[in-house]
C-alpha cells in the first residue's frame, strides 16, 4: 500500500522549466522540486480562493484596470496576513513529511519564495478574473 507521501508526489505535475542542478542552493532546489509543482497542482484552488477573497472585499477588484488589479493581487498576497496564511496552508498541506521537515528549517525564506510563486501565478492568470463574476 502506498503511503500518503507517495500519493502526494505522484499527483504533482512535471515542470520542465524548473531545472534542478548541482550548484543550486537548498532553497532554490526546494522551490523547483516542491513549491513549483505544488503551486501548479493547486492552481485551480488558488484561483477560487482569490475569487472568494475578492468577493468578500466587495468585488472592488473587478472595477480596476489591469495595473491596479496587479497591485491588488500584490497587496492581498503580501499584506493581508489572514489571506497569506490561507495561501500558505494550501501549499504546505501538500508537503510530504520530509519536505515539511526541510521547510521548517528555513520557513521564512521559503515562505517568501512560496508567496512569490503564488503571486506570479495569480498575476499571470488575470484573464481568469472577468467582470462577469461579480454576480457569483
Amino acid at each position: 500500500m502506498k503511503t500518503r507521501d507517495a500519493y502526494l508526489v505522484a499527483l504533482r505535475p512535471e515542470i520542465p522549466n524548473a531545472k534542478i542542478t548541482e550548484g543550486m542552493s537548498a532553497d532554490e532546489y526546494f522551490q523547483n522540486k516542491t513549491l513549483r509543482p505544488i503551486s501548479k497542482l493547486q492552481h485551480d484552488l488558488l484561483i477560487l480562493v482569490f475569487k472568494n477573497y475578492v468577493k468578500k472585499h466587495k468585488n472592488v477588484f473587478y472595477g480596476l484596470d489591469v495595473p491596479k488589479r496587479i497591485d491588488y493581487i500584490e497587496n492581498a498576497v503580501n499584506k493581508d496576513q489572514k489571506f497569506r496564511n490561507s495561501l500558505k496552508g494550501i501549499i504546505i498541506g501538500q508537503f510530504t513529511t520530509e519536505e515539511y521537515k526541510t521547510y521548517i528549517t528555513n520557513s521564512s525564506a521559503l515562505n517568501k519564495r512560496m508567496m512569490n510563486i503564488v503571486r506570479e501565478r495569480l498575476i499571470n492568470s488575470l484573464q481568469e478574473f472577468s467582470n462577469s463574476e461579480v454576480s457569483l
